[in-house]
């Protein structure tokens, strides 16, 4: 029945799209993506990563998600790590799970996002 995730929603207040494409293009290092013309009107800002899909739609009244997160995949936690902290994000190391070492992140929005890395046997 399923067969791929195509995209992942978050949400976002009206108005803040540059702040999407800052925190999500240059801290994560996204690639945005223009929407189709239908949905232009709509406010909200793509991204895309490989074959990660990220939209961002704006949500009046705006509601950050804090416990439903995207969890993505990263090659070198630590790296990435000293990474979001050099951009002066908080980061939060949460129990590893067998074989997955994971850190936490919020967006400009206060949206949970993970990180995380598959250690061998992953």
């Amino acid at each position: 029945m399923l067969i791929a995730l195509h995209h992942v929603q978050l949400a976002m207040p009206a108005g803040a799209e540059a702040q999407a494409i800052a925190f999500y293009t240059d801290v994560l290092g996204m690639t945005q993506v223009q929407k189709p013309q239908a949905l232009a009107g709509r406010g909200g800002v793509w991204f895309e990563a490989g074959s990660i899909r990220l939209h961002l739609g704006v949500e009046t009244p705006f509601t950050a998600a804090r416990k439903a997160h995207p969890a993505f995949q990263v090659k070198n936690l630590d790296a990435v790590t000293e990474q979001l902290k050099s951009a002066g994000l908080e980061t939060k190391t949460d129990q590893d799970l067998p074989s997955i070492r994971r850190i936490y992140i919020h967006d400009p929005f206060g949206n949970r996002i993970e990180l995380l890395e598959l250690m061998s046997g992953g």
